[in-house]
């Protein structure tokens, strides 16, 4: 063997070893020689990736917490932190498994003192995939027990004026699909369909932000149908509960023309006449009349 060929071989040797020395401290060359708390260094570098939506690298950071560091107090906050770049990373995959690193935390650290914070996620995975009113609310009202499951457990948590927040946004999504529906009924002369929805609506949800609609078609409906009594409270509640409202004058109206008739009749009003009951619509509508006291929700 030449003195050359010695020489290539050594330099083929030396290049080789670097690129296997190169390969196994992949995973270690971002942490200085000397530094005290790798797993505080590195749960930093994660928080600041996170910061900047670099994802992917914010979870490897945090896993090496994870793995790497098994007696670490910071892989609580690390586990969290994955959570966190799944939800802001979206898409179908990833909102799965931001799902399953909270409730893996919840099962795990149950008593943490951030365990508020794992299941207030949980519910923003879910609110991040409500649906508008017209399509199915399946997704939302799975955010509507993770934030009640929050009320119930963590009751003086500083996240609980944000958790009600988004709670009466979701219980609004779930609510306004009802309300569609019922006016749907309403405008198709179907009394009976739109008095059943917009009776339940109001007893599931009483503080449904757009209740000032609910209340005048549902009374619309019970005098079609001359249950003049039972409209009564209910235009009493438009006028009494709010100040604006596209409906309130139309209210007004209505409730000084049904007690001027009921003074005058001097009696209850009489019951509803024994009629066959109209044949509800064919089909509810994919998309719904946009009607109510407010504009609708995003999807």
């Amino acid at each position: 063997m030449t003195q050359f060929q010695r020489f290539v071989g050594r330099t083929l040797v030396l290049a080789l070893l670097a690129a296997v020395a190169t390969a196994c401290a992949g995973k270690n060359d971002n942490i200085p020689v000397g530094v005290g708390e790798p797993d505080k260094f590195l749960f930093e570098k994660g928080k600041a990736a996170l910061d900047e939506k670099k994802w992917y690298t914010a979870r490897e950071y945090f896993r090496r917490i994870i793995d790497s560091y098994p007696q670490s107090e910071l892989r609580p906050e690390a586990k969290l932190m994955i959570g966190d770049s799944y939800l802001g990373e979206g898409g179908g995959e990833s909102l799965v498994l931001s799902a399953n690193e909270f409730r893996e935390f919840l099962t795990f650290y149950p008593t943490n003192a951030r365990s508020d914070y794992a299941q207030y996620r949980l519910g923003m995975v879910y609110f991040k995939q409500m649906r508008a009113p017209q399509r199915d609310q399946t997704e939302t009202r799975e955010a509507v027990r993770e934030f009640e499951t929050f009320l119930e457990r963590y009751p003086n948590s500083a996240l609980r004026p944000e958790v009600e927040s988004k709670l009466r946004e979701a219980r609004d999504r779930v609510s306004m699909a009802e309300y569609q529906v019922g006016v749907f009924y309403f405008k198709q002369r179907w009394y009976p369909g739109a008095i059943d929805r917009l009776r339940a609506l109001l007893k599931s949800d009483p503080t449904f932000t757009y209740r000032d609609g609910a209340y005048y078609y549902l009374a619309e409906a019970l005098l079609k149908v001359r249950l003049d009594a039972e409209a009564l409270p209910l235009l009493e509640k438009l006028v009494a509960e709010f100040e604006q409202s596209e409906f309130l004058e139309k209210g007004k109206l209505r409730l000084d023309e049904l007690k001027a008739n009921m003074a005058k009749a001097g009696a209850p009003p009489a019951s509803p006449p024994q009629a066959t009951t109209p044949t509800p619509p064919a089909t509810t509508p994919a998309n719904p009349p946009k009607t109510g006291a407010a504009v609708q929700p995003k999807p």
